[in-house]
Formats: structure tokens, sequence, C-alpha cells
């Protein structure tokens, strides 16, 4: 899929037979700042359903992004995207929007805005083993 911030490499087929969260963020855009915390917090909540968040960086220098993810104190991978070959496979249309793949990589669905915690918990029930 793609090189994370500290330049490693990064396939989203490691995280097969688990449910994943992949968000596309930025941390010059205000809903992904307001968003972040509630990640941290699903994440947390439903680890022990081996739940993985995946952020894209999307449109914003990895600088940015490393400060504020260290700010955050956050420990999911986050992909740079520096040719936007990833939003355009995923057809982004702004900033956040979050995908929720089920444990066989089927995009069960997608929100488009800031998620909040009803909507987290929604789709979450559409990929939860």
């Amino acid at each position: 899929m793609g090189t994370k911030l500290d330049g490693t490499p990064f396939d989203l087929a490691a995280y097969a037979g688990q449910p994943v969260v992949v968000n596309f963020w930025g941390p010059s855009c205000v809903p992904c700042r307001d968003e972040f915390p509630l990640l941290m917090a699903k994440l947390a909540e439903h680890a022990g359903e081996g739940l993985a968040i995946v952020g894209v960086l999307t449109d914003d220098p990895p600088e940015l992004a490393r400060r504020f993810i260290a700010d955050y104190g956050a420990t999911w991978p986050t992909v740079e995207d520096p040719d936007k070959a990833i939003k355009a496979a995923y057809r982004v249309a702004g900033r956040p929007q979050t995908y929720f793949i089920d444990g066989a990589g089927i995009i069960q669905s997608i929100q488009i805005g800031e998620v909040r915690d009803a909507d987290f918990e929604r789709q979450y029930a559409k990929i939860a083993p």
C-alpha cells in the first residue's frame, strides 16, 4: 500500500482477518484533529477484538503529521501518499474520510466527514468479528 511515516514499508494485507479502519486525514484538517482522540479511544476499546486503525496522510506534509502523532501518542501506522495514488484508489472526496473494512478485506462502510461516537459504533458493528 505504501510507506509509513517512519520510512518502513506498509501493506494492508498484513491485517487480513482483522477489522480495519482506514482513515484519510491530515493535521491541518480541523475535523480530522477533532476525531483523532475518538479514534484513539475506539482502538483501545476494541483492541480485544483485533481492531486495527491505519491512517493515510492526505494533502499535508509528513513533518506536520509526525509532530501531531507524537503529541497525541498515537500508535497506529500512518501511510504517506505523496503521489495521491491511495487517495485516488479509494476515491477519497475530502478529509476526513474513513473506511470500515472487514476481516475478509471488504469495505463494508464509508464515512465522509468527521466520525463521531455513534457513527463509529454503527459502522464498526458491520466489521466486528
